[in-house]
């Protein structure tokens, strides 16, 4: 299995998963917008805005190559001089409150060194948690882990409490999912099932986003749900722009800033020690933001 193989299938993923969500939002289309690295590579962004449930979207394939850097070598803790990197990485912000933000990143790496890995997590951020919509979204994972090994989705799912999770603000940034990285161990999986494993992934994401929309899309909002949406959204800017991972390594191997930010939400606000009300939905929500709860 080449890496060229593995690139040519992750951008079939790419096109795969922007037709489906173009079916499910039902109006619009994707812009793809192509572009390469001077380093090595490229990639193909695709982005979607002001559709019918999507306000913000992105669907991005990359396959990148070049030197490891020495920032690279210090920061990621790399052993090799060349490196080959592809992948597909979501995020899609909703217009609707009850509607949740979710993400999506596989990926495969390669060191001249010979190393490998696979790497990818799904994690759903409801702007509103309902414990029976969790429920249901954790159980299409584990549905998925369970074909490759029991183990997966126990540990994969705490490996996204503790990944997705803000230490400055005592919170996870939704109800989690799962996530993994450097998973190369051949006793357990293949080379050719640790691959099947984040394509299987990929294709789940339009089926497992399309239960989230469709039980929240016609659900009524006001002006209060808005702004306690975008304050949500305010702690998916700090995540994204603090803590993760991805974005780090995008940035510090050379990766294009535009794609490597698509991630980010449309607006978001960070009000001044924003006060919630006792026993309201959002105190509701508040309280579940926390880490090793059991949603099945």
């Amino acid at each position: 299995m080449t890496k060229e193989f593995i690139a040519d299938e992750m951008r079939k993923l790419q096109l795969h998963i922007v037709d489906q969500l173009e079916q499910l939002d039902g109006r619009g289309s994707f812009n793809e917008d192509q572009w390469f690295r001077k380093e090595g590579g490229g990639g193909y962004t695709m982005t979607f805005k002001d559709g019918n449930i999507i306000e913000k979207g992105g669907v991005a394939f990359s396959a990148v190559h070049g030197p490891v850097s020495e920032v690279m070598k210090k920061q990621l803790k790399l052993d090799g001089s060349e490196f080959f990197a592809t992948g597909v990485s979501i995020v899609l912000h909703p217009s609707n409150p009850w509607v949740p933000i979710i993400h999506m990143n596989v990926r495969y790496f390669e060191l001249d060194s010979g190393d490998f890995w696979f790497g990818g997590g799904i994690d759903l951020t409801p702007h509103y948690i309902r414990e029976d919509q969790a429920a249901l979204f954790h159980k299409g994972l584990k549905d998925i882990c369970d074909r490759y090994h029991a183990s997966f989705y126990e540990k994969y799912k705490i490996w996204a409490d503790d990944y997705f999770y803000l230490p400055h603000r005592e919170e996870t940034r939704g109800v989690g999912g799962i996530f993994f990285d450097h998973q190369n161990d051949l006793n357990l999986l293949s080379k050719e099932d640790w691959f099947s494993f984040t394509q299987e992934l990929g294709r789940a994401f339009p089926v497992l986003y399309g239960e989230q929309v469709k039980l929240n899309k016609d659900h009524a909002y006001d002006a209060n749900n808005i702004e306690w949406r975008n304050h949500r959204r305010g702690r998916y800017v700090e995540f994204n722009l603090v803590h993760d991972r991805g974005t780090k390594f995008g940035l510090l191997s050379g990766g294009r800033t535009e794609s490597i930010l698509m991630s980010l939400p449309p607006m978001a606000e960070w009000t001044y020690q924003y006060e919630i009300q006792e026993n309201s939905l959002e105190s509701k929500t508040q309280s579940l933001l926390k880490k090793d709860i059991n949603w099945l």
